[in-house]
């Protein structure tokens, strides 16, 4: 192992009130990737800035090797003094070249302002700096916001060949499990190490926990439920885990079965009683859906149902036009052609990445009850205020606290309260993991797969779409876009057969045709949909 390039030995800090860091001892070491790990407010962001010299501690001992590079990439770059990207990227470094390179590198226009980027783009921009600067030392804060599938396998990949030191915060669980060789888990003041990366965070926390169990039942000192681990429990995150995937597998299994009664139906004459039920059933649906913006192709003849208690997550890179097909589905913008049945006795909530709902100068608590009062409905049913937001992890407190005073996935978090709350039939998420912990996430997860409605996600978080959908909206080029059975990880294996068909099929056209002519007439295998009709003849002969 290398000699380490960041140590902290017995450093505490505090601001005025309870020390928010006591007794922490770290080391890192050139080519150690360590995931940060710790609920919203535990002082993960503090800890990067004590890294960088933003903050001293107020004991202990923080040594650096001399001449180390650390930049930090914050979850919100400000790139607003800027006049050029280039000029925001090259600044405080020797060799513009290197920020050029990068830049490049990341796709982003060297030449823009930045004032024209978007969230993904100033985000590369961020990136690009960092690693022109020649660090020692990466400090990435969410690095993976706003950033595309595609782009965060090329981030992933430069982490794993950058021989520095990286120490990273990130809701992206598969994103850390891909790259970090170490965990750190920061809590109640302190900092556990594990020498393992976050893909066996669950195992080792699982027996440090029983560990703490152990010792207090040593003390005979019964563990509150709100200091158990990480306030929801370890072990019952696992198990809970287990009970979500065995839901979702189900899940999964019905809306294959309606697909294929609907598919099965479609041949039919008439309309039966079954599909006479399913028009109510209908959320929204389809017919030659086209939409182009000059030459680009944002989808061209869709046509596609979806129905109560589907599950549909949208995917693909940015630009692609998630979000405008999207809003085409909801018949929200014009349409180039083809039409839009959106069932109006439906209640829609829809939570767009902007998260403009909130108001700066409210308090918590008149964000969750604008009407005023104690109490909210939730669903249906009725609330204290106080109570609802204790289920999103919130202290009471936090709610005579400011808006504007709440950290980046703290309002994430209060955003996405207030849209659960709301009693609807129908629920859009556009892009709701940013700035989460994996706390909250885990709660997220748990809610939504006790939601009974429709819902329809557009994410880039690969297991949080593997953890909830029942089926995918993929991309497949020109315009076209294909609807696959599953999360994430099988709509990769899926589109990836489509489009290897689709690239051999030109190539094999006339070999393929000269074959048919040259062979002889062989009996075509049976459809599964006339093997199940000859089945229902053969067994409905005898009786008739």
């Amino acid at each position: 192992m290398s000699l380490p390039i960041l140590t902290m030995t017995d450093v505490r800090l505090s601001f005025g009130g309870k020390p928010l860091f006591e007794g922490v001892t770290c080391t890192l070491a050139k080519g150690e990737r360590a995931a940060l790990v710790g609920r919203n407010g535990a002082g993960k962001s503090t800890l990067m800035r004590m890294v960088t010299g933003e903050h001293e501690p107020d004991d202990g001992e923080q040594w650096l090797h001399p001449g180390t590079v650390v930049p930090k990439v914050d979850q919100e770059p400000d790139l607003s003094a800027y006049d050029t990207v280039l000029e925001y990227a090259s600044d405080g470094i020797e060799h513009v070249w290197r920020a050029e390179a990068e830049l490049g590198h990341f796709g982003v226009d060297a030449d823009v302002s930045p004032s024209i980027l978007s969230g993904g783009q100033t985000r590369r921009a961020a990136l690009a700096k960092a690693f022109a600067s020649d660090p020692d030392i990466l400090l990435l804060d969410e690095p993976t916001n706003h950033l595309d599938v595609p782009m965060i396998e090329t981030l992933e990949t430069r982490l794993r060949e950058f021989n520095g030191a990286v120490l990273l915060v990130s809701h992206d669980r598969r994103f850390m499990e891909n790259i970090t060789t170490k965990t750190l888990l920061q809590r109640d003041g302190v900092v556990l190490k594990s020498p393992e990366g976050y893909a066996k965070f669950d195992q080792w926390a699982e027996q440090v926990e029983e560990a703490e169990i152990r010792q207090l039942e040593k003390l005979k000192t019964q563990l509150k439920a709100e200091e158990h681990w990480l306030h929801r429990g370890v072990t019952g995150r696992r198990a809970r885990n287990m009970g979500r995937l065995t839901k979702l597998k189900a899940m999964r299994a019905e809306a294959l079965r309606r697909k294929a009664a609907l598919n099965a139906g479609k041949a039919k004459a008439g309309i039966s009683a079954e599909e006479a039920g399913s028009q109510a059933r209908k959320v929204i649906e389809t017919f030659g859906l086209s939409k182009s913006f000059g030459d680009l192709k944002i989808v061209e003849d869709l046509t596609i149902r979806i129905m109560r208690g589907d599950r549909i997550g949208f995917i693909g890179p940015n630009g692609v036009g998630k979000t405008t097909l999207l809003k085409l589905m909801l018949d929200e913008i014009p349409r180039d052609a083809g039409n839009v049945k959106v069932n109006p006795a439906l209640r829609i909530t829809y939570l767009d990445q902007t998260r403009d709902t909130l108001k700066p100068k409210d308090t918590l608590w008149e964000a969750l009850a604008p009407q005023g009062g104690d109490s909210i409905m939730v669903q249906g049913k009725q609330r204290h205020v106080a109570a609802y937001a204790k289920d999103f992890l919130f202290k009471p407190d936090q709610l005579r606290q400011a808006v504007s005073a709440l950290s980046g996935g703290e309002r994430n978090r209060l955003t996405l309260a207030i849209a659960l709350a709301q009693s609807t039939d129908v629920l859009v998420l556009d892009e709701p993991t940013n700035d989460l912990d994996m706390q909250t996430l885990d709660l997220l997860e748990d809610m939504l797969l006790n939601f009974e409605g429709t819902l329809i996600l557009v994410s880039h978080d690969r297991a949080f779409l593997d953890a909830t959908v029942t089926s995918c909206l993929v991309p497949a080029g020109d315009g076209e876009w294909i609807e696959t059975a599953g999360g994430w990880s099988d709509a990769q294996r899926q589109i990836k057969g489509v489009r290897k068909k689709a690239k051999e099929a030109p190539a094999d056209k006339a070999k393929a045709e000269k074959t048919r002519q040259a062979e002889p007439k062989k009996q075509t295998k049976l459809s599964f949909m006339d093997q199940l009709r000859l089945k229902e003849v053969e067994e409905a002969m005898p009786r008739l």
